[in-house]
């Protein structure tokens, strides 16, 4: 007899259709290849850039780099808006081959502007001979070029990001029970290539490349990504059918998808606002999504260069975070039935945030890529608390919205929830980021900076302790105020006529899969 997990899992993946099982098939290996593509790129345009502002002298590197991740991030609700009048007009596989396309073309952009400004390769054995913070075969161009490329990479980067969430609906319909399935396994094999791709882009990419070539596998896995994904096997109706009789032209659809975007904005929150059924989602969700990226891309990097002296192994770290990432997922899809709510997940995500106060008291000498995995180890627990309450909240969020729906004008309810929920946290990062970068780089000129002696631990204190401890307190906060609560691991959040809805649907979702196909038993 399999194991109990095992046959989870296999139980799972039995109640697909053949056609939908080649279709997850080849959605997930087309994640796969963009994660892995992804992780090189993202990973090695922070390592470069801090490298370039430190070599060049500059005192406010990790404000540049707090700037240039926080206008990424907010360039990308520019592509989700740009990307949704495609779907509407031209077939879901089209437009997402077709976007990760443009996404590996915007990737090459900073490889031939670098390689143009005499840039090449590290040299075999450049670091033995020049030292380990000589950049000399960089291009020579102005660093912060990088900004404006990174930002209009962001713009794909949204559309990438919101089509592939459209894709799971087209592969197996409305089915709850088929969708929740279908998330939890290509999150798992998506934090599987993440975490493959941030260490190897930590210990053999950026060795063998350099900082400023080692995405050079970008271009070529979303290229492949891209091709993939053009195999997807859907259905489409009439709306996808390319006839564009009677539409209005695209930038009118821009145009008004931008009005809608932010008439969702301001309807999200009125719902939010309006109920404790709903208010604590936004410390549970978009704050804690939050100080997950800052954690990656803000925390991570600023150890790796100023603690051990090598941006690179930042992804080292994220490695670790990715790998927390998957192990979060994996729990919630193997112990969905006895943890029902989000709260749990929550709390422990809420706690493990103020592991983070070890950094600011800690001495490792620098050089020693050792402590960059004992960093990645204290890392699991920190992101396996977050994916575990993300992948868990999402759900809960479309199940407390399912009522909602048809009562509001022009939007969908649980498009405008999200659409708030992910805004706060984009303007709170877009924001915070750069301002807590600045702050460091104060802390680090004051101690000595680049001319020998500089240090950030006294600014880590707040920016990572005091700053984790105020949001993990936000968080604990929230868990109890939605009704039932306050137990440990509450059966309900909602009304009890709701979750007996919710559950009826569920359970004859279940039994309807159950007649049509065989389960597997061992």
């Amino acid at each position: 007899m399999a194991p109990a997990p095992v046959m989870s899992v296999l139980n799972s993946w039995a109640v697909f259709t053949p056609r939908e099982k080649r279709n997850i098939t080849v959605y997930i290996l087309g994640i796969m290849l963009y994660k892995f593509g992804l992780e090189a790129f993202n990973g090695s345009i922070i390592a470069l850039a801090t490298n370039r502002y430190d070599y060049a002298g500059s005192t406010n590197t990790l404000e540049r780099i707090g700037l240039l991740t926080g206008l990424n991030q907010a360039f990308q609700c520019v592509g989700s808006i740009l990307i949704a009048p495609l779907v509407r007009r031209y077939p879901t596989k089209v437009v997402l081959s077709s976007a990760i396309f443009l996404f590996g073309i915007c990737t090459a952009i900073l490889l031939i502007v670098d390689a143009g400004t005499g840039g090449k390769m590290v040299p075999k054995g450049w670091h033995k001979k020049h030292g380990d913070n000589n950049f000399d075969y960089y291009g020579d161009y102005n660093t912060d070029a990088i900004i404006p490329i990174y930002s209009v990479a962001g713009i794909v980067y949204g559309m990438v990001e919101l089509i592939r969430r459209i894709v799971p609906r087209d592969i197996v319909g409305g089915n709850v029970q088929k969708l929740r399935r279908m998330d939890a396994l290509v999150h798992i094999f998506y934090e599987v290539s993440g975490t493959a791709g941030a260490f190897c882009t930590a210990l053999a990419l950026i060795p063998r490349f350099g900082n400023n070539f080692s995405f050079i596998i970008s271009p070529i896995f979303f290229g492949a990504a891209s091709a993939v994904w053009f195999f997807l096997d859907i259905d489409f109706t009439q709306e996808y059918n390319g006839n564009l009789e009677g539409k209005p032209s695209y930038i009118r659809s821009v145009l008004s998808g931008a009005i809608l975007f932010f008439d969702s904005v301001w309807t999200g929150g009125k719902i939010l606002f309006s109920s404790r059924k709903f208010i604590w989602l936004l410390p549970g969700y978009s704050i804690a999504l939050y100080a997950h990226r800052y954690l990656e891309n803000g925390i991570a990097p600023q150890v790796a260069k100023r603690y051990l002296g090598h941006s690179a192994w930042a992804q080292i770290i994220v490695g670790g975070s990715n790998f927390g990432e998957l192990l979060g997922a994996l729990f919630v899809f193997l112990y969905t039935n006895f943890v029902k709510t989000p709260v749990p997940w929550l709390r422990i995500d809420a706690l493990m945030l103020l592991i983070v106060w070890y950094i600011p008291y800690w001495r490792p000498p620098t050089g020693r890529v050792q402590d960059a995995w004992m960093v990645a180890a204290t890392f699991i627990p920190l992101s396996f608390g977050w994916a575990a309450g993300d992948v868990s909240l999402a759900a809960y969020i479309q199940a407390a919205l399912a009522r909602m729906e048809g009562n509001t004008r022009n939007v969908s309810s649980l498009g405008a929830v999200m659409a708030f929920l992910y805004s706060v946290y984009i303007v709170t990062y877009a924001v915070t980021s750069p301002l807590l970068g600045k702050y460091l780089d104060g802390v680090y000129n004051s101690t000595g900076g680049n001319k020998g002696g500089g240090e950030i631990r006294t600014g880590l204190t707040m920016t990572a302790g005091v700053q984790f401890t105020i949001i993990s307190a936000m968080i604990l906060t929230a868990t109890m105020v939605p009704n039932g609560a306050w137990a440990l691991n509450p059966e309900s959040l909602f009304n009890e006529d709701l979750d007996n809805e919710i559950a009826e649907k569920d359970e004859k979702a279940l039994d309807e899969e159950d007649e049509a196909l065989p389960v597997v038993v061992n």
